[in-house]
């Protein structure tokens, strides 16, 4: 059992680690106060192959693994988990909806714009009465010929308000509830697809979230992925790669956070020596330090569970509880470890604390994943 990376994994770390810190640390505050988006910044990454990492060539991708990917996802997200989250929502919730579910027509048509040519893909599951309880979904596709129309709304929608391509899960059978619910690709300038409000949030501000809306939106037949009624399985098993990287992204928050701490803890000097020469301090540090391993081997078990075909359902819950609540656990402690400069934006600890929070409760709430976790303890 070997538990360090290997030498290509290692190079794709040193390879993305150096990208955020050259590129995307720069305009990072800045993007933050403005809520703008880096779409150049995306298409580097785009260049890189960064967002095609776990899928085939033929579609595409790059032809690696989903550790890869997670590796990816975190060393951005150590910098801007603006740019994490949208990136995981391309590969993992976007990616996922159609590699879970289309034919091989529909992988090349709509996953090779996203993961090779720039096109920014979106996931439309969560609505006002629908979020925790995904089969609470009231958005309705009725079938008219060849064609479907849809009508409804989708919130909180990442990428949205950009995106290109929007999968979106739709009731065709309302009355069987989530056993109803079918999976839709949307394309940008269909007919009766418009964004609605843009949100003005607390954290990943640089992340453009925001309504999705369907008015008698005319969405082609042969742009259904997978069959009727299958749309809650889909959502379910995309879900499931979502949360590895959202783990990421956590993971990535708190590497980051507790490297500023750890670099200032070793140059501030109090009371006539460096902070870390307080024993409290330096055994806070210590145990941060095994939060965030801890947080790591779980991480790195869930994806190469998923790459190598294993169950991995159990295993990504654990790794998005574990790793969103290390960041949320380490970004507190660095605001306090640097006092009166953690909660100034030039330290960059106060934007990564208001990042962290969200990791906790998107694409399923960490009491989801405790309810994932014990529904295994007890069958």
């Amino acid at each position: 059992m070997n538990f360090e990376l290997s030498e290509k994994e290692a190079l794709l770390q040193k390879k993305v680690r150096e990208f955020a810190e050259e590129k995307l640390l720069p305009g990072v505050i800045e993007r933050d106060e403005t809520s703008s988006y880096p779409i150049d910044l995306y298409r580097e990454m785009v260049d890189m192959g960064l967002i095609g990492l776990p899928y085939e060539k033929e579609y595409g991708g790059q032809g690696g693994n989903y550790l890869d990917y997670a590796i990816a996802v975190k060393e951005i997200s150590r910098v801007d988990a603006s740019l994490g989250i949208s990136f995981s929502v391309c590969t993992s919730l976007y990616g996922g909806s159609v590699y879970n579910s289309a034919n091989e027509e529909q992988k090349k048509k709509f996953l090779k714009p996203v993961l090779e040519g720039g096109a920014l893909g979106s996931f439309g599951l969560t609505e006002p009465n629908a979020g925790s309880d995904a089969g609470g979904c009231v958005t309705v596709a009725e079938k008219k010929g060849d064609h479907y129309v849809l009508n409804g709304a989708k919130c909180f929608t990442t990428n949205g308000p950009l995106c290109d391509y929007i999968a979106v899960y739709a009731l065709t059978q309302p009355e069987l509830k989530s056993k109803g619910l079918s999976l839709f690709l949307v394309e940008k300038g269909t007919p009766g697809f418009t964004i609605g409000k843009v949100e003005n949030k607390m954290g990943i501000r640089a992340a453009q979230v925001s309504e999705t809306i369907f008015t008698d939106c005319v969405v082609p037949a042969e742009n259904l992925l997978g069959k009727e009624g299958d749309g809650f399985k889909i959502a379910m098993k995309t879900l499931d790669g979502g949360r590895i990287g959202v783990a990421a992204q956590g993971l990535g928050i708190a590497e980051g956070a507790f490297e500023i701490a750890r670099k200032y803890l070793m140059k501030r000097e109090q009371f006539g020596k460096p902070l870390y020469k307080n024993q409290y301090l330096a055994f806070k540090m210590a145990e941060l330090e095994c939060v965030i391993d801890q947080a790591r081997l779980m991480l790195y078990k869930a994806a190469m569970d998923k790459s190598e075909g294993r169950p991995y359902s159990i295993a990504a819950a654990k790794a998005k509880l574990l790793c969103t609540n290390a960041a949320m656990q380490v970004t507190t402690e660095a605001v306090q470890m640097l006092g009166g400069n953690g909660f100034m934006k030039d330290y960059h600890v106060e934007r990564m604390m208001r990042d962290a929070k969200i990791t906790q409760i998107y694409e399923g709430t960490n009491e989801i994943q405790k309810l994932i976790i014990s529904g295994a303890l007890f069958k």
